[in-house]
């Protein structure tokens, strides 16, 4: 059946998610702060700085006031950027107990809430009481919005603590080309889809490096037992991160220069300076944040991430991407497992 949807944050994931439930049949509302872009979304039917030569329906209708987009809704998509989230989630708030809507809750945001290390569905159940709003669900997976655009196969994952939550963000979804799986397991999905970023930042610098398949194939391995490490330790099930929001995340965005934070890496790789990359890119890189939050995290709960801290001491601390690598590389022989 079709439902009302408002679709929150309209970069290149959140618009091309939006046209996907707008071709299943929905009435979609999509919601950016900036004027500019839904004038040329309404106008248009393009958003040219986040996805190129893609034309969107005339019946996905852009917003620019949230208690427009808001109105009536039964279900709302948050794709906004990880340092956004809780601004915006607030405003939300305060709109659903003035209107006394209760909306189930999506999200497809890939990010930890930096100095809280919240995940994004904490967030929003902090700031979305459960009497205004429904159950949360995490929409996680392999996925470019490129490639969705021109409805490449894809295979994603809706997680949540409600079985009948999941179904419902499946059904939402469910195409020809997009095909939704559920999974109870939301902290698993939420680390694997936010930590794949960091990974992404050090298989493009590897790129940028003039590194091969191996190292490639190295980082991402061991990249992704650092991720399941950390995860576990809150309680993951580990055999979700061998699943789309791990090992298939991990794959999709360290091996395609679609991913901007490959690109980043790629940059920084290449001798580029941090703060030009950002300036230049034009859009949030979740891995730079992720990675300090990241780090933090593993000191606090004594995980041990060598590759998360490299790449942290690269970011922040300004120390050369080569003498990162050689020292991982001579760090004292152990068992893998």
């Amino acid at each position: 059946m079709s439902e009302k949807i408002a679709v929150l944050g309209a970069g290149s994931w959140g618009s091309i998610l939006a046209s996907v439930l707008d071709e299943n049949g929905h009435d979609v509302r999509l919601w950016s702060y900036n004027p500019k872009q839904v004038e040329e979304l309404n106008t248009n039917h393009t958003n040219s700085h986040y996805i190129k030569d893609f034309t969107f329906s005339p019946s996905l209708v852009a917003y620019s006031d949230l208690a427009s987009a808001l109105d009536g809704v039964q279900t709302i998509l948050f794709v906004v950027p990880t340092k956004a989230v809780r601004s915006v989630a607030g405003q939300v708030a305060a709109i659903l107990q003035k209107t006394g809507n209760r909306p189930a809750l999506i999200h497809a945001s890939k990010g930890i809430e930096q100095k809280t290390y919240k995940r994004i569905s904490q967030v929003l159940a902090e700031e979305i009481p459960a009497a205004n709003r429904q159950s949360i669900t995490v929409l996680s997976g392999p996925s470019h919005a490129e490639d969705v655009a021109r409805h490449d196969l894809t295979l994603v994952t809706a997680a949540s603590e409600s079985l009948d939550a999941a179904k419902h963000t499946q059904k939402l979804f469910m195409t020809n080309y997009f095909r939704v799986y559920t999974n109870p397991d939301v902290i698993g999905v939420e680390i694997g889809a936010a930590l794949k970023n960091i990974i992404a930042l050090g298989a493009g610098a590897l790129h940028g490096l003039g590194y091969g398949d191996n190292a490639k194939a190295a980082l991402m391995t061991r990249g992704l037992a650092e991720i399941s490490r950390l995860g576990t330790s809150f309680g993951a099930d580990p055999m979700t991160f061998i699943g789309l929001s791990g090992v298939g995340d991990i794959i999709v965005t360290a091996t395609s220069s679609n991913s901007r934070n490959w690109r980043a890496g790629d940059e920084l790789g290449r001798g580029e300076a941090l703060d030009d990359v950002i300036n230049h890119m034009g859009m949030v890189i979740e891995g730079v944040a992720t990675t300090k939050a990241a780090y933090e995290l593993s000191k606090q709960r004594g995980v041990s991430m060598p590759i998360t801290e490299a790449i942290y001491q690269v970011l922040y601390e300004g120390k050369d991407i080569r003498t990162a690598i050689s020292e991982l590389m001579q760090r004292e022989g152990r068992s893998e497992f």
